[in-house]
């Protein structure tokens, strides 16, 4: 049902100062900064030659990553973001199996324009999943 990695998300407590550090210490091709008010974050991309990393920052009060950074203040890995077919079937699925789909189980309009799924991590492990459908 996944498919290849899409990216691997960090919370940031410093998102310029982040994104410079993978622009001047790592020579990374970073993106412009995104807000994107629904999921309560701005983020930033990074491109590598086999997936991305995205840099997550608090885009409001009632951001989820100013929670995420009140428990961890340097910042973390936040979650781990896979790529599937169908997004709907993929749901389906994991409802079936037992898995806990965040926010009401209905897909939402990532920060690439496409449908994502987020699963709750005490079902993946320790760790958030998102579902990206391509």
């Amino acid at each position: 049902m996944i498919g290849r990695l899409n990216h691997v998300a960090i919370a940031v407590p410093d998102l310029r100062a982040a994104s410079a550090q993978y622009a001047n210490t790592l020579g990374a091709t970073v993106g412009a900064p995104q807000d994107e008010p629904d999921h309560g974050v701005t983020v930033v991309f990074i491109d590598l030659p086999n997936t991305k990393i995205e840099l997550l920052s608090p885009l409001g009060a009632d951001s989820p990553i100013a929670a995420f950074l009140e428990k961890n203040p340097a910042g973390g890995i936040h979650h781990i973001c896979y790529e599937v077919q169908d997004i709907q079937a993929a749901r389906d699925r994991l409802l079936a199996e037992g898995a806990r789909v965040l926010g009401g189980a209905e897909p939402r309009i990532g920060a690439h324009g496409k449908p994502v799924l987020f699963l709750h991590p005490k079902d993946f492990n320790g760790t958030l999943l998102e579902l990206e459908e391509i």
